[in-house]
Parts: C-alpha cells; sequence; structure tokens
C-alpha cells in the first residue's frame, strides 16, 4: 500500500511537468525577402512580426495548464472517492493514486493538443505580418495590379476555321 502512495506521488509530478504547454519559440515556416528587400529590413520585419505573433498567443500556454492541473485534481478526487466506496479506506489511497496518474495522463494529451494549437496561431500571424510587409510567404502569392490580363500560354493561336469557307456568289 505504501508503495503505491510512493509512486503515485513521484509519478504525478513528473508526468504534469511532461504535459505543460508552453509559449511558441518562433515561427516553423520559411519566409523569404522580397526581392532587391535588404536583408537588415527583413531582419526588422523579423523581429516585429515575431513580436506580433507572440502577443497574439500570449497566455495561452498558462490557459493552458492551469485546465491540466485542474483535470488532475477532479482525477485525484474522482479516483479517491470510487476507491473509498468500493475498498474502504485502503481503497481510497489506491483510487486517489490511480485517479491522479489517470487525470495526468489525460492532462497530458490535452497540452499536446494545445501546444500544436498554440503554435499554428503563432505561425498564422507571423505569416500574415510578413507577408502584409511585402515578404515572401510560401502559400502566399502576391495579387496581380488591377486590371492585370496574363499574357496567353506560349503556343496559343486561334483555332482555325472548320470545313471550307463558302462559294463565292454566281451573277
Amino acid at each position: 500500500m505504501r508503495s503505491i502512495r510512493l509512486t503515485t506521488a513521484l509519478l504525478a509530478p513528473v508526468l504534469m511537468l511532461s504535459a505543460c504547454a508552453s509559449e511558441p519559440l518562433g515561427p516553423t515556416i520559411p519566409v523569404m525577402p522580397a526581392p532587391n528587400k535588404p536583408f537588415d529590413v527583413f531582419q526588422g520585419d523579423q523581429a516585429l512580426c515575431k513580436q506580433y505573433a507572440a502577443d497574439q498567443v500570449r497566455g495561452g500556454a498558462q490557459q493552458s495548464n492551469d485546465q491540466q492541473v485542474g483535470t488532475a485534481v477532479i482525477g485525484t478526487l474522482l479516483g479517491a472517492g470510487l476507491g473509498a466506496a468500493l475498498g474502504g479506506g485502503r481503497g481510497a489511497a489506491a483510487g486517489a493514486g490511480i485517479g491522479a496518474v489517470g487525470g495526468t495522463a489525460i492532462g497530458a494529451g490535452g497540452g499536446q493538443q494545445a501546444q500544436y494549437s498554440l503554435q499554428q496561431r503563432y505561425d498564422m500571424a507571423y505569416a500574415q505580418c510578413m507577408y502584409s510587409r511585402g515578404n515572401q510567404v510560401p502559400g502566399y502569392q502576391q495579387a496581380p495590379p488591377p486590371g492585370y490580363q496574363p499574357p496567353p500560354p506560349p503556343g496559343y493561336a486561334p483555332a482555325p476555321p472548320q470545313g471550307y469557307p463558302p462559294p463565292p456568289p454566281r451573277y
């Protein structure tokens, strides 16, 4: 019985720490400078857009981590209650341990999803900012100027008339 408590006491914090979401450290998409843009100007764009993207996701990791802790606490309480109902005093300790581990494991899955979502939101904000500053972002294409008509494909000519021309009129 004592070994279950000790194992639970050691395992729960490790699992909880491994499930924590953190703010994205930077973008995961490549961006190239606009043609003829000086590199120092491009670096300024990057710094500005990284700050913008970080502002868009600020607080998201803390909110996710708070939810994970709540899930672990609820799992522990439910496990203890179930263990007490089924096995008396000794069952409560085992149930609490199982509930803590189960609740933490569920929180870990949510933490991974939260981290992925935060990174996606960060990347989207970064890409929008860099694109708006004229840089080349994969998947985004510069819009043509108003009134622009693309040239015909090479080798294109109007189709020749079908059939024979009508005969000349007779008088």
